[in-house]
C-alpha cells in the first residue's frame, strides 16, 4: 500500500489547472511514460539550465544580444493591417532614456492589449536587438506588473522539452505541482546529513525549480545532489532488499559430484581457458554454500560464458534439478541453445527453448515435459516466465543482458522454484562503479581471456568517400570464398537523419554482387531471419547485410570481414560488441569503420579506442569516461542506467555512500519498522522501486 501521505503527488498531471487531453499526450512523451504522468514525474523533470534576468538597465545602457528586465511604460499599439495579416502587432513603450519596440507575430486578437494596456507600467523580459536602428524586443518571456515582478526571483529555469510544448506551459505546472508538495519524512540518517551538507527534500525541490542562484541547478550542488542521493538510496535499498530475500538460507543444496560437468569439458573442442575453469569453481562452490547463489559473470564477446552456465546448469543437473537461461531476444536465445546442444546431449542432459515462436501443440508438449522433470536445461526468452510456465524442480536461473530485464522479470523467473540460484551474465563487460550501481553488493566473477585459437582483428578506420574501394576489397574477398558482414545503423530510409539503411545498402550491393547478398533486420519475422542466418553460416550467401539485430550473440566462426557503415554513430560499447561477430575462427579478421566526414571530437576519440584495442573491459572504463553509462548499458538516456537524476561522472562518490547506508538499514531495520522504515518506504514509492516492498520480511 502506498502511504497515504503521498497521494497528492501520485495525482495526474491532468488534475494541474491549464493541463488538458493535449498537453497530456506531451507531457507522455516528455516524462517517458506511457499512461498520464503523476506530479511526482513532474517534480523529478530537472531543468538544464537557467535564464538570469537580474540585469536591468535602462534602455539606453543595455547591451544588445543579452536578455535584459526593462521598466517600460507603454505609449501605442500599432495592431497587425488587415491588408498584411503576416505583419506583427508591435508595441511601442519607453522609459526616460530611450524607447523600445515589442513585437508579436500570429497573436490572438486582443491578447496583446490586454497584457500591456497603453499608459501602464511593465517590466519586460527577453533578448534585445537593434532592427532598423530602434531597441526591439519579439515575444518577450516575460510581461508583468510590480505585484508579478516582486514575484519574480530573477532567474528562470529551463527545461528540456518536447516539440509542441511551450517552456511556460511547464514552468505554470511545475510550479502549480510544488504548491501541492506534502510534508515528507525524512528518510536519510543524520549522520548523513550532517556529512553530506543536504537539505530537507521540500528545499532541495523548490531550490531546482526556483533557483535563486545561478548556482542552484548545477548537479553537483547541494540541491541536485540531495536528490540523486535519494534516488541513488531507492535503488540501493531495492537491491539490497531483493539481495535479502535471495540470500534467506536455502535448504538442499544444488552441486552434484562433477560427473556431469566432466563429461561437458571433455567434450569440448577446446580446453577451458583459467578463468572458465575459476568462474566455473566459484559458482560450483556458491551452489553448495548454504545460502542461495548471485553472481555475476561478466565477460567480453566471445569469451565463453555460455559454456561455464552450462557447467552451472550440469551441477544442478547431478542432483536431479533443473535450470534455465532467459536472454533478452530470441536471435540470442537461439545462439545459446546452438552452442549448448551439442555439449550437453554428449553428457545426456536434456535441453529445449522456449520463445514466443513456438506455439499450439509443440509449446503443450514442451511443458508437459518441463514439468515432468524431462527437461534438464530450458533456454528462452520472456516467454520462461508467463504463468503456464511450470518446472518441477528449478534450482538455477541464469538471466543474460540482465540490464535489459526489470527486477519484476528476475524475480517472476526465481518464483518457479524452491530457493532458485542466481547467475546472471553480461556480455558488457561493466566497470567497477556501474556493477555497484545496477547489482549491488553482487559476488563478481571476470572472464578475461578469449579462448585459445581466436585471431586478432585488423581495425581500421576509412572515410567513407573511399566506399568504391571498400566495396571492390570485398568483391576479391567473395570470390575468395569468405564471409563478410555489412553492418548498416537503419532499417530503412528516413526523412530526419541522414544515414545509409539497410534495405538501400542491400540493394545496392545486390546489383553488383547477385544472390551472394543476404539480408536480415530487426522488422523481419523471426523465422526468416533464422533462413537467412543460416544461408550465411552455411556459406550459401557470402554477404550479410544487416542492422545491428547481428551485435549480440550470432556465432558465425567462418566470418572473419565486417563493415561498419556510418561507424561515427555508434557507441564504442556497440561498436565492440559488433566487431566480436568476427574473429571467432582460426582466420585471422579484418573490421573496416565507414565514417563520414568531418568527424567531431567525440566520433575521433571513439574510432580511436576501438582501433587501438579488442579489450573489453578497457573499452567500457574510456567509454564511460567519453559519455556516461548510459551508452555502456546501451541504456537511452546518458545518466547512470535507470536513474533519472543522479549522473556518475558527478555523484560517483554517492553511490557508494547510498549503499553504504542501503546496507545499514537492511541490518538496523530489516523490516522498515517504524517511523523510519515508514519515510523509507516513502522514498520506495517516490522513485518508483516499490517493486521490493513486498520483499520486506518475505520469503
Amino acid at each position: 500500500m502506498r502511504p497515504l501521505l503521498l497521494n497528492p503527488l501520485f495525482a495526474p498531471v491532468t488534475s494541474l489547472g491549464g493541463v488538458g487531453p493535449k498537453q497530456d499526450k506531451l507531457f507522455r512523451y516528455l516524462l517517458g511514460r506511457n499512461e498520464t504522468p503523476r506530479l511526482v514525474d513532474l517534480l523529478l523533470h530537472l531543468p538544464a539550465s537557467v535564464i538570469d534576468r537580474r540585469a536591468r538597465p535602462k534602455i539606453r545602457d543595455a547591451a544588445f544580444g543579452t536578455m535584459v528586465t526593462l521598466e517600460v511604460t507603454v505609449d501605442r499599439h500599432r495592431p497587425v493591417p488587415a491588408r498584411n495579416p503576416r505583419a506583427p502587432h508591435l508595441v511601442y513603450a519607453g522609459d526616460d532614456t530611450g524607447d523600445v519596440v515589442l513585437t508579436y507575430f500570429r497573436a490572438k486578437p486582443g491578447y496583446v492589449e490586454k497584457l500591456l494596456p497603453v499608459g501602464a507600467k511593465r517590466y519586460v523580459s527577453g533578448t534585445l536587438q537593434m532592427f532598423d536602428g530602434i531597441p526591439q524586443i519579439v515575444h518577450p518571456d516575460r510581461v508583468v506588473d510590480e505585484a508579478g515582478f516582486a514575484q519574480l526571483s530573477g532567474i528562470d529555469p529551463v527545461y528540456p522539452l518536447t516539440e509542441g510544448l511551450a517552456l511556460g506551459s511547464l514552468r505554470r505546472a511545475i510550479a502549480q505541482a510544488l504548491q501541492k508538495l506534502p510534508d515528507l519524512p525524512e528518510w536519510i540518517s543524520p549522520e548523513v546529513i550532517r556529512r553530506c551538507k543536504f537539505p530537507d527534500i521540500a528545499q532541495a525541490l523548490h531550490r531546482v525549480h526556483i533557483p535563486v542562484e545561478l548556482t542552484d541547478i548545477l548537479p553537483d550542488g547541494p540541491f541536485w545532489s540531495r536528490l540523486a542521493f535519494d534516488e541513488l538510496l531507492a535503488g540501493q535499498l531495492a537491491l539490497a532488499l531483493v539481495r535479502a530475500r535471495l540470500r534467506r538460507p536455502a535448504g538442499e543444496r544444488n552441486a552434484g559430484d562433477g560427473h556431469l560437468r566432466k563429461t561437458v569439458i571433455d567434450a569440448l573442442p577446446y580446453a577451458l581457458t583459467s578463468s572458465q575453469r575459476a568462474a566455473a569453481a566459484a559458482i560450483a562452490d556458491d551452489l553448495r554454500q548454504p545460502v542461495r547463489m548471485l553472481r555475476l559473470l561478466q565477460g567480453d564477446v566471445g569469451s565463453g560464458k555460455t559454456v561455464v552456465a552450462l557447467l552451472a546448469a550440469a551441477a544442478v543437473a547431478e542432483v536431479g534439478k533443473q535450470a534455465a537461461l532467459m536472454a533478452p531476444t530470441e536471435i540470442l536465445a537461439r545462439q545459446h541453445i546452438k552452442t549448448i546442444t551439442p555439449l550437453a546431449e554428449r553428457a545426456g542432459m536434456r535441453v529445449a527453448i522456449l520463445t514466443g515462436r513456438e506455439k499450439g501443440k509443440e509449446r503443450a508438449e514442451l511443458l508437459a515435459r518441463l514439468e515432468a522433470g524431462e527437461i534438464d536445461f530450458l533456454v528462452g526468452t520472456h516467454a520462461l516466465i508467463q504463468d503456464d510456465v511450470a518446472f518441477k524442480s528449478l534450482a538455477l536461473a541464469v538471466v543474460d543482458e540482465q540490464h535489459r530485464f526489470g527486477v519484476r522479470e528476475r524475480l517472476a523467473l526465481t518464483a518457479k522454484g524452491e530457493a532458485v540460484d542466481v547467475l546472471v551474465l553480461s556480455a558488457t563487460p561493466i566497470p567497477r562503479t556501474l556493477v555497484l550501481t545496477y547489482f549491488g553488493d553482487m559476488d563478481v566473477s571476470e572472464l578475461r581471456e578469449k579462448p585459445a585459437g581466436r585471431q586478432p582483428i585488423d581495425t581500421r578506420a576509412v572515410p567513407d568517400g573511399r566506399l568504391d574501394e571498400v566495396i571492390d576489397a570485398v568483391g576479391r574477398a567473395l570470390s575468395a570464398g569468405k564471409l563478410v558482414y555489412w553492418i548498416c545503423p537503419l532499417v530503412e530510409e528516413s526523412e530526419t537523419v541522414d544515414l545509409t539503411d539497410a534495405q538501400a545498402r542491400f540493394e545496392s550491393l545486390q546489383d553488383r554482387f547477385g544472390d551472394k547478398v543476404g539480408l536480415v533486420h530487426g522488422q523481419m519475422r523471426g523465422a526468416d531471419k533464422d533462413r537467412v542466418m543460416a544461408a550465411f553460416a552455411a556459406g550459401d550467401i557470402g554477404l550479410l547485410v544487416a542492422t545491428t539485430v547481428v551485435e549480440v550473440g550470432v556465432d558465425v566462426p567462418a566470418a572473419t570481414i565486417m563493415v561498419i557503415e556510418n561507424a561515427e554513430r555508434f557507441g564504442l560499447a556497440q561498436l565492440h560488441q559488433l566487431r566480436g561477430r568476427i574473429g571467432r575462427g582460426s582466420e585471422a579478421s579484418t573490421c573496416l569503420l565507414l565514417y563520414k566526414e568531418p568527424l567531431n571530437e567525440m566520433s575521433k576519440a571513439r574510432l580511436k579506442v576501438i582501433r587501438e584495442t579488442t579489450d573489453g573491459f578497457r573499452i567500457a572504463e574510456e567509454d564511460l569516461k567519453l559519455r556516461g553509462e548510459g551508452d555502456v548499458l546501451g541504456v537511452r538516456q546518458s545518466g547512470l542506467p535507470g536513474y533519472r537524476i543522479a549522473r556518475s561522472d558527478v555523484h560517483g562518490q554517492l553511490i557508494t555512500q547510498a549503499r553504504d547506508e542501503a546496507l545499514r538499514i537492511m541490518k538496523d531495520n530489516p523490516n522498515l519498522a517504524g517511523d523510519r522504515g515508514e519515510a523509507l518506504r516513502c522514498l520506495l514509492y517516490l522513485f518508483e522501486r516499490d517493486e521490493a516492498i513486498p520483499l520486506i520480511g518475505a520469503g
